[in-house]
């Protein structure tokens, strides 16, 4: 059994709409990053919730189909995800692609292990919004 336990800090000053927040995890690679309600709906610098959770749920994607791979015996070249999050008074639904770079797999089995690593990955497993997938070998 796998376990880690990870932490991640957000601070806020003044109201939603015009505050300005920051965002420190415990590796540092993210330290005071600036987000804010402009950030998250405008084109201000800085990151936003569904940018991190985007970027959450496309590297455990990755990572959970590369070990459904490994699981099958095969090991892929390379697993390029990109997670577009859709908000619209919400996060209505994430459109996962994944681009996957694997010689000696075919199409149906590569179909199998991608639906099973979207059905499985522990991100996956914490939305309730509708989860698409674009799975395509290259």
């Amino acid at each position: 059994m796998l376990k880690a336990t990870r932490k991640a800090n957000a601070q806020w000053l003044g109201s939603g709409k015009e505050g300005k927040g920051t965002l420190t995890t415990a590796s540092g690679v993210l330290d005071k990053t600036k987000y804010s309600a402009n950030s998250r709906f405008g084109d201000e610098k800085g990151t936003n919730p569904e940018e991190l959770l985007g970027a959450a749920h496309a590297g455990c994607f990755s990572m959970k189909l590369a070990f459904v791979f490994q699981e099958a015996g095969f090991t892929p070249e390379s697993i390029d995800t990109e997670a577009k999050v859709i908000f619209e008074d919400g996060i209505k639904e994430i459109v996962l692609t994944t681009r996957v770079k694997a010689p000696g797999v075919d199409k149906a089995k590569f179909t199998e292990m991608a639906n099973n690593a979207k059905e499985n990955c522990p991100v996956s497993k914490l939305f309730k919004a509708k989860i698409t997938l674009d799975a395509a070998l290259v």
